[in-house]
């Protein structure tokens, strides 16, 4: 018998639809108000590439959720983007196989 195929293709997919999903139950913003950012997200993205849904689909939904976050207070622009940063480098510093560490907190 064979497996079936996985959900996501990358575990950050499964996070971040779980932190979406988890925000959303939490009273941060309603569901409505996701699918109309997520859908303009995805329709300014499109202009741009073509989506394969694959991490470009995750990535507009990154930047939808940061948009919200950001929209209810939840978290400043900058911070988010010094978070990226930070952890951006931490991956390309880390040695294939090593858990990626961030060295100083954003």
């Amino acid at each position: 018998m064979s497996q079936p195929d996985p959900a996501f293709e990358a575990p950050w997919h499964a996070e971040l639809f779980a932190l979406t999903v988890a925000m959303n139950e939490a009273g941060h913003f309603s569901w409505a108000e996701w699918v109309q950012v997520f859908s303009s997200q995805l329709k300014q993205d499109g202009l741009k590439a073509e989506l394969n849904g694959g991490d470009d689909y995750f990535n507009a939904w990154l930047t939808a959720l940061e948009g919200l976050l950001t929209k209810g207070g939840f978290a400043e622009a900058r911070v988010l983007q010094d978070l990226k940063q930070a952890w951006s480098a931490a991956y390309l510093a880390t040695p294939h196989g090593q858990p990626v560490r961030l060295k100083d907190a954003c």
